[in-house]
């Protein structure tokens, strides 16, 4: 395989999934940064083709089910970061932790099942090396009105 379109994004064609352009930067930072083996993305917004496809609250004018699905689209445009500074998605020895940021009506908890969008997407990519610690926040408005915000650490394999 040539280099970039190794065994992780084969995983991805077969799910019928494509990596996306990387999101570009809303304000003043990167997409993503590595220092040493780990690579840190910024809170990915559910970006497609540039346009958040639907905004506003979970358990208000999202549905529990739609933000899951949102969620999913954050975690491919975090491993489209993590490409972006690792140069191939084959070098992440493991998912080590997920954040994410639930836009939430005032009487909404289910931010778990919310954010499990992108923890099972990373696990159906990433096989054990997409198991990970993670948080699922609940916050009263993210950038552009997204409904979901999430931020993932990887570990590369070493040099």
């Amino acid at each position: 395989m040539s280099a970039g379109t190794g065994a992780v994004e084969a995983k991805l064609a077969e799910l019928g999934l494509t990596l996306p352009s990387v999101v570009p930067p809303l304000a003043a930072y990167q997409s993503a940064v590595r220092s040493g083996v780990y690579v840190y993305t910024s809170g990915q917004l559910p970006m497609v083709e540039g346009k958040l496809p639907v905004t506003g609250k979970v358990g208000g004018e999202v549905t529990p089910e739609e933000a899951k699905d949102l969620a999913r689209i954050c975690a491919l445009n975090a491993l489209a970061a993590v490409k972006s500074v690792a140069g191939d998605l084959d070098r992440i020895a493991r998912v080590v932790k997920v954040v994410g940021f639930v836009a939430s009506a005032h009487d909404f908890t289910g931010q778990p099942a919310v954010i499990n969008g992108a923890s099972e997407l990373l696990g159906e990519v990433l096989g054990e090396k997409g198991v990970h610690a993670r948080s699922a926040v609940g916050v009263m408005v993210l950038p552009l009105d997204a409904p979901v915000e999430v931020e993932v650490q990887v570990e590369l394999v070493q040099d």
